[in-house]
């Protein structure tokens, strides 16, 4: 590796941050309907929210979502608005995703006493689908999972398997820790999906490629049934910070495309790559709707196009 690594502390990361966003806890700060493959290759439709609550504990190099948090616990009783919210504004769907910006377990961020009544709101979904720290997944999440009619799946951040590069996320995990929490899961019938990232900071353009895919196996090796790779970019200012030094740049495109690709010929489960702001991140590359058109079909087929 070219680049160097080096440790950043809460600290340092929070100097470096922007503003947040105006929110409130009555509203979720965003909600919308799409569609994914079930294990079984077939569409899906599903409701994604992302609710707003009180931001992460783990100060994260790479995350940006803290952009749409509260700094202090939000009411009991306004999770079950804002899910009430989205869902009086969606159309039906068969699956649920309820995307809390940083763990759906932190009781200071959804409140345990909110469990029964968010239940009763995700009744007729077939599986919730919820965002939560390997550190975090403990019988809590048993306990909930009881408490409601479908599936849950805990999608966990691995983001990388780089033995360098883990560590200087400051995500506060390892890989052991990691691998613990999918084995508590999955014993406990709980199914797992993790998020990976696509070239992080200190890795060149090729080594991006490589530990993204390596990172991939490796979940699946785990018994994760899901991987969704998401394309590194900036905006955190933590990001920009490293940029200015040399020591971080987004993916090629080209990089997305081949991860993709690479990943669903393993053939081992699902992988999603993530699409969303691309069109911003890469508006001079050639043939982009066309590029970025396919790689939707590669989400929704989890296989190649045919060639035309």
């Amino acid at each position: 590796m070219n680049l160097p690594v080096r440790q950043f502390n809460d600290q340092e990361i929070l100097q470096a941050r922007g503003l947040k966003n105006r929110v409130s806890e009555q509203r979720p700060y965003a909600f919308l309907n799409e569609v994914e493959p079930s294990a079984s290759g077939k569409p899906v439709e599903t409701s994604t929210l992302f609710l707003t609550n009180r931001e992460c504990p783990f100060r994260c190099l790479m995350c940006d979502l803290w952009q749409n948090t509260t700094d202090e616990s939000i009411s009991v009783g306004s999770i079950p608005r804002q899910i009430q919210y989205a869902l009086n504004r969606l159309p039906a769907a068969r699956q649920i995703k309820l995307y809390n910006s940083g763990n759906f377990f932190d009781a200071k961020a959804i409140p345990r006493e909110d469990w029964p009544a968010i239940a009763e709101l995700v009744e007729t979904f077939e599986r919730v689908i919820v965002e939560n720290h390997p550190l975090l997944c403990n019988e809590s999440c048993t306990d909930f999972q009881k408490q409601i009619a479908g599936q849950l799946e805990i999608a966990l951040g691995l983001e990388t398997i780089h033995p360098e590069v883990l560590p200087a996320l400051n995500k506060r995990m390892t890989l052991d820790d990691f691998a613990r929490a999918a084995e508590f899961l999955r014993q406990h019938e709980i199914e797992v999906r993790a998020f990976i990232l696509l070239k992080p900071p200190f890795l060149e353009e090729s080594e991006g490629v490589a530990w993204a895919i390596r990172s991939v196996e490796y979940a699946f090796s785990l018994g994760v049934g899901c991987c969704a790779v998401i394309p590194t970019r900036p905006g955190n200012g933590m990001l920009e910070l490293l940029q200015s030094q040399g020591q971080f740049s987004i993916p090629a495109l080209s990089s997305v495309e081949e991860v993709l690709e690479q990943c669903l010929q393993l053939n081992q489960g699902r992988v999603f790559m993530d699409l969303w702001d691309l069109e911003r991140l890469y508006p001079h590359e050639t043939d982009l709707q066309q590029r970025l058109e396919r790689l939707e079909q590669m989400n929704l087929t989890q296989g190649m196009p045919s060639s035309t």
